[in-house]
């Protein structure tokens, strides 16, 4: 039996790296104001792990579309005189 594949809407899909980042920026700002320590500390963590989460996922999406479109349009990437953009390698 096969399930139907589940997925998020895009503007719920394109958020969520800022989502991640807002509650980890969150979760950081409520440890600096917590006074168990303990419970700052574990707040300071997971805040720093979301964060860095949301980071990761935003920074990997990107470099995915990225080279996506490198192997799609290898042209789309170049200026219109020809030349490559400055952060690819000579002869790319």
């Amino acid at each position: 039996m096969r399930y139907p594949q589940l997925r998020l809407a895009r503007p719920l899909y394109e958020s969520l790296p800022w989502l991640y980042m807002a509650c980890g920026l969150a979760a950081l700002v409520a440890s600096y104001r917590e006074v168990w320590p303990r419970a700052s500390v574990f707040l300071g963590l997971v805040g720093t792990i979301i964060l860095l989460a949301g980071a990761v996922v935003w920074l990997r999406r990107r470099e995915y579309r990225r080279m996506r479109t490198r192997y799609t349009r290898p042209d789309a990437l170049a200026k219109p005189d020809g030349t490559a953009e400055p952060d690819e390698e000579p002869g790319e």
